[in-house]
């Protein structure tokens, strides 16, 4: 566990620290240049994931509580739900008009749904931390940049293909968790 709980700890340092320390980016930035900043954050990130992913496979997991869901539907669809938001981020659709952080509001969906289905210490490690970790993000987010400027043109076209790539890439996870994570989705 000590493994995947630096791992986490690793990967939301990093993610927060320009929201938390905006002007300590800010000289990082001057003192490295946007790039090599860009390449350790990177790195960081990086290092984060493999500590995450290997310290899982060596954690033991203990019961914390009774999931209140079996895998099933209504955890399917809010990670449905949250791999379209991931992919609204980066597409000019109208889902930004109603959700300020769709990728982030995605996280939160993916966590929960998780939370939802798994009881052990692992997932509670995980999937808690990194949806605790969008919320903040959001906050600390929404605290730096203040309220929202005018929208560029949004699109129910790039809608539609936030659809069709969340509903890819969940088909994917869904065909291969069990053999990725141990856990069939829909049983």
């Amino acid at each position: 566990m000590p493994l995947l709980l630096a791992g986490i700890t690793v990967w939301c340092l990093v993610h927060l620290f320009p929201g938390v320390a905006p002007r300590s980016r800010e000289n990082l930035v001057l003192k490295l240049g946007e790039n090599p900043y860009k390449g350790l954050f990177s790195l960081f990130i990086l290092a984060a994931l493999l500590m995450i992913v290997f310290g899982w496979k060596a954690a033991a997991p203990t019961h914390v509580y009774a999931p209140l869901l079996a895998p099933g539907i209504v955890p399917s669809g809010l990670v449905l739900i949250g791999l379209i938001l991931f992919f609204s981020a980066r597409l000019n659709g109208t889902v930004k008009r109603f959700i300020r952080h769709p990728q982030l509001t995605g996280v939160i969906a993916w966590s929960a749904a998780h939370l939802l289905t798994n009881g052990d210490s692992r997932s509670v490690a995980l999937f808690g931390a990194l949806g605790v970790w969008a919320i903040l993000e959001i906050v600390f987010i929404n605290r730096r940049e203040g309220s929202r400027g005018a929208l560029p043109a949004l699109s129910v076209r790039h809608d539609a293909v936030a659809v069709v790539i969340g509903g890819v890439a969940f088909a994917l996870v869904a065909i291969f968790h069990e053999w990725l994570f141990g856990a069939a989705v829909l049983t």
